[in-house]
């Protein structure tokens, strides 16, 4: 069994590399978890997605909570994995990665 953890800066990144890991790589969603890097609530360190202004909305990052980075875990049973996950995490910009 192994467990991956990496660091992004903000939580469309996060989505999007959860998103490929399941539909591209087949891991199942249960064995990822996501949470905020920090000790408190966070959408990232940076806005992004919803949290930036569109010409429909006024986002803004005064409106996200910016408290740190977001983070992904996914643990496999399958240690050889490990570095599919890693590579997903690096291609959508993970910032921190531990094994």
């Amino acid at each position: 069994m192994a467990t991956i953890t990496a660091t992004f800066e903000t939580r469309r990144e996060a989505e999007l590399a959860v998103e490929h890991l399941v539909q591209e790589h087949d891991i199942d969603r249960d064995d990822i978890v996501i949470e905020s890097a920090s000790d408190e609530n966070s959408a990232g360190s940076e806005a992004g997605g919803a949290d930036l202004e569109t010409e429909f909305e006024d986002g803004s990052e005064e409106d996200a909570a910016l408290n740190g980075g977001v983070k992904v875990t996914v643990t496999l049973d399958d240690a050889d994995m490990a570095e599919d996950i890693e590579d997903v995490f690096h291609e959508f910009g993970a910032s921190e990665l531990r094994d």
